[in-house]
């Protein structure tokens, strides 16, 4: 009996290091993204865009993001900006009319009279607008706040000249002026899901999610998943994402077209915002159930690489959980088991972190130097600290019930770091303790602070709780 007991232990050990596995297998077929891309089939090609803004009380940020796109390297007369105006209450109206007034024909101003529906219902009543005019062949959706590089635009049109694309993204830069430690680790946290991920997406032929920001369709792709945006969800971008390639046109991120935005610059703005697409992804899980690992739905979104990519982010509060249940259990039947399989296994994630920061750096140094500092501590002090025991076990000189005590904690640490998450959110939201929240993210992490947002997102889908469209407070902050 004790035999089997320790094979399922040594089996729960075993799926907790599944994501670490995958995580792995994504950063290994990057360097492919030198040979395996769509550049080969891209072309000249300068389409007339519509670019639609949704906006609520934007009038910090509008005035910018206008000017530059219309500074953009793009032909004038081939680009035409709508800003859908959901019933804002702040100086948006009059901002847009000052706008719309420097560029009589190229700024147009949508006003929504009744507001708060979400972003989707934004974009809809844009959408409605301007397929009613033959004029536009490609629309780009975007933020109020983003800033987009002067190429960025025309890079990605290049890739519309393949007939099988139907949508492309680019890669979304954190751009304060100055930046601090979560909007730090929202840089590093965007080089690794972006200009690092997207790129082995890219290599696997299935794209997870265009990036909200920046998603630049074609008409007749907006037209072929129905000519408006899902409202069922939290999770529009991706679902849009998912209905391109299902469609059978190519969705294809452009890692060299960059686009700043404006982040959460504290915990509490961050969480609202990660939760909302927490929660978006849980639901895309349970509308597409019918589609992960089954190639003979969509090759590339069914396929095995992809599906374990997308559980392994999903999943992987429950894989931290099985693995310190697997490592306590060991250590209560055989603590010199125990101890053999936690030293054994820590070398696969150390070395995995070390190569994914390696490679997440160098496929953006300029952003890599600014951010190396949140790159090492992404997972915590304290999980750097716990790692470090488990490679040098000599590092603590501990004997006794202190040894005990902290044997438990190292290995409890996988749990204990998601509900601690929760409580530097709760700091900050604390008259005394907000100073204190930034020292507190160090200690905890930014990655068991995504794994708390996630246990969050399951908690609240479960009960059915309101889909309210938390809006991200936007200053003008982008360092244009």
């Amino acid at each position: 009996m004790t035999d089997v007991l320790v094979v399922l232990l040594l089996v729960l050990v075993g799926i907790g290091a599944i994501p670490v596995v995958a995580g792995l297998a994504q950063f290994l077929v990057i360097p492919l993204h030198a040979v395996r891309n769509h550049y080969r089939e891209t072309g000249p090609y300068l389409p007339n865009v519509a670019v639609v803004i949704p906006a609520w009380n934007e009038a910090a940020v509008l005035p910018m993001s206008i000017e530059r796109l219309m500074s953009l390297d793009y032909p004038p007369q081939r680009l035409r900006v709508y800003v859908v105006d959901d019933a804002s209450t702040d100086d948006t109206p009059a901002v847009l009319a000052a706008c719309a007034a420097r560029h009589p024909g190229r700024v147009v101003h949508l006003r929504r009279d009744k507001g708060g529906e979400g972003k989707a219902h934004t974009l809809n009543h844009g959408l409605r607008e301007i397929l009613a005019d033959d004029w536009m062949e490609a629309l780009l959706i975007m933020d109020a706040d983003v800033i987009y590089e002067p190429v960025s635009l025309r890079k990605m049109t290049r890739h519309l000249a393949d007939p099988t694309v139907g949508a492309v993204t680019a890669y979304i830069r954190e751009g304060s002026r100055d930046p601090k430690g979560m909007t730090r680790f929202i840089g590093f946290d965007y080089l690794a899901a972006q200009a690092a991920s997207r790129r082995a997406q890219n290599v696997a032929g299935a794209m997870a999610c265009l990036a909200g920001g920046a998603q630049l369709h074609t008409r007749e792709n907006l037209l072929a998943i129905g000519g408006q945006i899902d409202t069922s969800s939290l999770a529009e971008d991706t679902v849009t994402t998912f209905r391109t390639q299902l469609a059978g046109r190519r969705v294809v991120f452009e890692p060299h077209a960059r686009v700043l935005a404006e982040e959460p610059a504290g915990v509490d703005a961050l969480w609202k915002q990660r939760l909302r697409w927490a929660r978006g992804n849980v639901q895309i899980t349970s509308m597409y159930r019918h589609l992960f690992f089954r190639r003979s739905v969509h090759p590339g979104l069914g396929g095995i690489f992809f599906g374990i990519f997308w559980f392994a982010i999903l999943l992987l509060p429950v894989a931290m959980v099985l693995t310190s249940v697997g490592l306590i259990g060991l250590y209560l039947l055989d603590s010199d088991l125990a101890g053999s399989v936690f030293g054994a296994a820590v070398f696969v994630p150390i070395a995995t972190f070390v190569f994914m920061i390696t490679l997440t750096i160098s496929v953006d140094p300029p952003t890599g130097r600014k951010v190396w500092r949140e790159a090492l501590l992404f997972p915590g002090a304290i999980s750097f600290v716990v790692l470090l025991t488990a490679a040098f076990p000599g590092v603590v000189p501990l004997s006794g019930a202190a040894e005990t005590a902290w044997t438990l904690f190292v290995y409890s640490w996988l749990v204990l770091c998601i509900p601690l998450a929760y409580g530097v959110r709760r700091l900050e939201l604390s008259r005394w303790g907000r100073p204190l929240a930034p020292l507190a993210l160090y200690l905890v992490g930014f990655g068991p602070m995504m794994c708390a947002i996630t246990v969050d997102a399951y908690v609240k889908e479960f009960r059915g709780a309101a889909m309210t469209w938390d809006k991200t407070e936007k200053t003008g902050r982008v360092a244009a």
